[in-house]
């Protein structure tokens, strides 16, 4: 299984020592002469790191007036694949550059003695990202096309960004073939496993057998789906969770983000549960010139699913291993038949594909 990292939290973030804390270190980081932190909530979702809506009174300085601001920090425990808050932070800084739909990344604060952890500052984007309501509440999506080909054209302004970037050193060289170095990582965890999962591992041999010949390497979300993105009156207000980017095959974030995994209540439209995908695939063409067609996607959606999966019974590890106690983990590991069931779909025709 993916490494846990129990992290040393001492105090919660709302705690009266954290953030008055917190206050003092914004107020230096706005250059403010005073700086009243006026609310602090920590908001839904974020099973690896955490989030909080911040309200500030600025007075002085370059951010003087009321702010709505978003701290993200580490949970209590996250696993070793996912990025640090400084790795994000970068991450964020190359692709805002690059005109992608994101909150504007404002502050890092690395030196965990402020608050007693990492964290970074972002600015607060409105909207609503909670995936089973996006798929299911057609108010929330007048246009959904519209949505989903603003999406395909930021996914392709994400793939724009390349190997050699200067603020993305800490990723390192991309791997040769990155879906048989998956492959294999995916295997060596499902080999240190003590239950078996023989339909997991039906599919990842298929995947392995019917490899596609790399792509050119890319920056890749690897979480880009409905629930990871918000949508604020129709429109597409900022792309969220960062933290497991890294080099590989474009297709893989186009594959993960029309899996029927991620399509919630909207299980019949396969962008993302909220249109059909000759929209989506439509704004990336227009974006980055490259076209794919639905059809292009099984293998990937296959691979997705084995991933899904194996981050499933990841999470799952983090409840039964005592390292994070919580009942959302517990239950991941519960999804496990659904993603193998879909995978059977996928494979109708087996290994004589």
């Amino acid at each position: 299984m993916a490494t846990v990292i129990q992290h040393d939290i001492v105090l919660p973030l709302d705690a009266p020592e954290t953030r008055d804390a917190l206050a003092r270190w914004l107020r230096d980081a706005t250059h403010a002469d005073t700086l009243n932190v006026t609310a602090m909530t920590r908001l839904s979702g974020g099973a690896i790191q955490e989030n909080w809506a911040i309200s500030a009174d600025v007075q002085g300085g370059a951010y003087h007036g009321k702010q709505e601001w978003v701290l993200r920090t580490d949970s209590a425990s996250s696993i070793a694949v996912s990025r640090s808050r400084a790795e994000e932070f970068a991450l964020l800084q190359a692709v805002h550059a690059a005109g992608v739909c994101v909150p504007e990344p404002l502050w890092l604060c690395s030196d965990t003695h402020e608050i007693g952890r990492s964290f970074f500052i972002m600015q607060r984007v409105r909207g609503i990202a909670a995936g089973h309501r996006l798929t299911r509440e057609a108010a929330l999506l007048p246009d959904a096309d519209a949505l989903a080909h603003s999406l395909g054209r930021h996914l392709a302004r994400v793939h724009s960004v390349q190997p050699g970037h200067a603020l993305l050193s800490f990723l390192g060289a991309p791997r040769a073939n990155p879906v048989l170095a998956d492959i294999g990582d995916y295997r060596a965890h499902f080999d240190a496993l003590s239950e078996r999962y023989p339909v997991l591992e039906w599919g990842l041999r298929w995947c392995e057998l019917n490899a596609p010949e790399p792509l050119a390497p890319v920056l890749l979300h690897r979480d880009f789906r409905t629930g990871n993105y918000m949508v604020d009156r129709g429109e597409l207000s900022g792309i969220l969770d960062w933290e497991f980017a890294g080099w590989g095959d474009r297709r893989e974030d186009l594959g993960w983000f029309t899996a029927r995994c991620w399509r919630f209540a909207g299980a019949h439209r396969e962008a993302g549960g909220i249109a059909d995908v000759e929209p989506f695939l439509a704004g990336y063409r227009e974006e980055s010139g490259i076209a794919f067609r639905g059809e292009d996607l099984r293998y990937w959606q296959v691979l997705a699913h084995l991933r899904w999966a194996l981050i499933a019974l990841q999470q799952t590890a983090r409840h039964t291993s005592n390292e994070e106690r919580s009942l959302e983990l517990a239950l991941t590991g519960q999804l496990v038949p659904d993603l193998e069931l879909e995978i059977v779909r996928l494979l109708d025709g087996g290994f004589d594909d």
